[in-house]
């Protein structure tokens, strides 16, 4: 039983290692045509490319590596059973189980080795390459801000800004913490900024939203409006400049992350972007355990040997699988689901899925 397993991880692990050269070759192809970009419209020296692309890695990693264990498995177990090799191991007596839980074990092994890059290694990486970028030189307000990302750069106010095309914001969140009041909040549909510079400020034009705004008789008290057109100037923290960056949800380790979580519930900020951000580093590392337990018994299923239909499949799943994580966070981040639930839905669903396709090949 010892040679089976050895055999089967052994050719395992030769078609993992072969999926990440070619999974990670072909998304630092599709990084280094952004990075060409930078050096054609911005002329960014090669130590700075070399320094983007150095600290783009291990934020790759993180993807291929689930993404080719789900592809080794495809490809392991679908020429086994093509070849007759699951109906031989069957027929002389040796149960599945064991070797459905040797690859359990392995995946649970890498999803917390990408648990341990999704911690420590990528919130460091990524934030070194933000700065990285940020000193190349980019002049518009827009490219110091970051889409679902806390900004605390400024006086007496918080922003959210959920997506930023071009120099145009959309779905806009303005908080203004009080500690003997309620926070003022500010939402609005899009806006821009108009830079300042010679008073360190940035004016924000806000359209089409709601304001909180004081009530004259009672200024400790807000009554909303509504507004087409919405003017505010931001003035910078005085030890701060508009080339700071601020950590973004991706930069920050679990700790860090906790800990800020705490910070905003104090101030009556919503949390529910930093909790997506917080449990999807344990959802995507463990998306490795749900690519093993669906990957094995639909190989087994399908029975085929070729290659091509192998990485093909595994692109189809993770389509898949990515397709629902946006989802569950689309969902979570609007408010319409659990944040938890919205980040585990699709290893809900392929753990759920696999487990019945285990137990149907196992009753085969």
């Amino acid at each position: 039983m010892k040679i089976i397993k050895n055999y089967i991880l052994s050719e395992w692990f030769s078609l993992l290692v072969l999926s990440i050269v070619v999974i990670s070759f072909v998304l630092v192809v599709g990084n280094l045509v952004k990075l060409a970009e930078m050096i054609i419209a911005k002329g960014v020296t090669p130590k700075d490319v070399f320094g983007l692309f150095l600290s783009l890695l291990p934020s790759l990693l993180v993807f291929s590596i689930p993404i080719s264990i789900l592809t080794a498995t495809l490809l392991t177990f679908g020429r086994m059973a093509f070849d007759n090799e699951i109906t031989a191991l069957r027929s002389s007596g040796i149960s599945l189980y064991s070797i459905i839980f040797s690859l359990l074990c392995v995946g649970i092994m890498f999803s917390l080795l990408c648990l341990y890059f999704n911690d420590s290694l990528i919130p460091k990486s990524h934030y070194t390459m933000r700065n990285i970028v940020q000193e190349i030189g980019i002049k518009k307000p827009t490219a110091y801000l970051e889409e679902k990302s806390f900004i605390k750069a400024f006086k007496n106010h918080i922003i959210f800004i959920y997506k930023i095309h071009d120099d145009t914001m959309y779905d806009v969140r303005i908080y203004q913490p009080h500690s003997d009041k309620p926070t003022r909040t500010i939402i609005a549909q899009s806006g821009a900024f108009i830079p300042i510079p010679e008073k360190n400020a940035l004016k924000l034009e806000l359209r089409n939203g709601t304001a909180d705004e004081p009530n004259f008789e009672d200024p400790e008290q807000f009554y909303k409006f509504n507004f087409k057109k919405y003017h505010l100037t931001l003035y910078l923290n005085e030890e701060q400049t508009m080339r700071e960056l601020y950590k973004k949800v991706s930069d920050m380790t679990i700790n860090e992350l906790k800990n800020e979580i705490e910070a905003m519930k104090k101030i009556n900020v919503d949390v529910t972007p930093l909790i997506v951000g917080l449990y999807r580093k344990f959802s995507l590392s463990f998306s490795s355990l749900a690519f093993v337990l669906i990957g094995m018994p639909l190989a087994i299923r399908v029975k085929r040997r070729e290659r091509s239909l192998g990485f093909g499949l595994s692109l189809v799943i993770c389509l898949l699988y990515y397709l629902i994580m946006a989802l569950g966070e689309s969902l979570a981040l609007r408010g319409k689901m659990d944040p938890v639930l919205g980040v585990w839905l699709p290893n809900i669903v392929l753990l759920v899925a696999g487990i019945f396709l285990t137990f149907k090949v196992l009753e085969d």
